[in-house]
């Protein structure tokens, strides 16, 4: 145990995502949802936005060398507990981020692959897929990829009947990440089914949650958050998973709409909720 570990502190959970003024999603919905969950957030800003509730007009990363400074100062100073990483701005940030994180390969590491807004506005090219492929993977506990995301970053777009399935989570569970969480709000179900796979052993979990009727800004980051919070208090991978689905799915039902366009995760309401199937 580090020697600075200090018992009657939270757990510390650094977050990488860009700024959202909107509340929304970002680093923002990652220090709420960390901080109701019990832990300490930390965090380092990859990109600046230009958005609100309906989509982004606008994004703006932050110099690389910024983003591994900010990275580097932290770790060096705080004991660290877990890792989630969002929106990273630019290719040129993935590697920065990547060159810091290599050296802390003892941390849990959640990546929840940003490609896109709600409403569908592009934030990532091809040459930041692959680097985020490429560097960023084989680096990550768990992936939280939705199944259009999961279709991208495999290479192998499901046709109209088949979405994203076993065949690309096990393309991107071979690229070195351990867990890939894949996340069926996208797919044309009756309920959200959201299934956990693990390199080497397939299909651990598939766990379903009702739809609700809304469109929601920041379910992705809310997930992701969670499970580094959960993982940080010391939870293992299968049950992190499955407290976060509960406790981001409170935080969509209790969901309100700030705004002209999507309804945002009420953090707030779901801390004083008890988790369903709190076990």
């Amino acid at each position: 145990m580090d020697e600075r570990f200090d018992p009657h502190t939270p757990p510390l959970v650094l977050s990488f995502a860009a700024s959202d003024p909107s509340g929304g999603a970002g680093v923002q919905a990652d220090l709420m949802t960390i901080g109701t969950l019990g832990c300490h957030p930390l965090s380092v800003i990859t990109a600046l936005t230009i958005q609100d509730t309906v989509g982004v007009s606008r994004l703006l990363p932050v110099d690389p060398a910024h983003v591994e400074q900010q990275a580097r100062v932290l770790l060096a100073d705080m004991p660290v507990a877990a890792c989630k990483i969002g929106l990273t701005g630019s290719v040129e940030c993935i590697a920065a981020i990547a060159a810091v994180l290599a050296e802390h390969r003892h941390l849990p590491l959640v990546v929840d692959p940003v490609l896109a807004s709600g409403r569908g506005d592009p934030l990532a090219d091809e040459r930041t897929i692959d680097a985020l492929v490429n560097q960023l993977f084989p680096l990550a506990t768990l992936l939280t990829p939705n199944t259009l995301e999961a279709s991208r970053l495999s290479g192998m777009s499901p046709n109209d009947e088949q979405p994203a399935g076993p065949k690309q989570v096990e393309h991107l569970l071979k690229g070195g990440c351990e867990y890939v969480l894949l996340t069926g709000t996208h797919a044309a179900t009756e309920q959200v089914e959201n299934t956990l796979y693990r390199r080497g052993h397939g299909l651990l979990r598939r766990d379903c949650w009702p739809r609700l009727a809304a469109s929601y800004h920041g379910s992705g980051c809310t997930l992701a958050a969670a499970i580094a919070a959960f993982l940080a208090r010391g939870s293992s991978v299968v049950d992190a998973v499955y407290l976060a689905q509960a406790y981001t799915w409170q935080t969509l039902a209790a969901g309100f709409r700030p705004g002209r366009g999507q309804h945002v995760p009420n953090r707030f309401f779901a801390m004083h909720a008890p988790l369903r199937g709190e076990r």
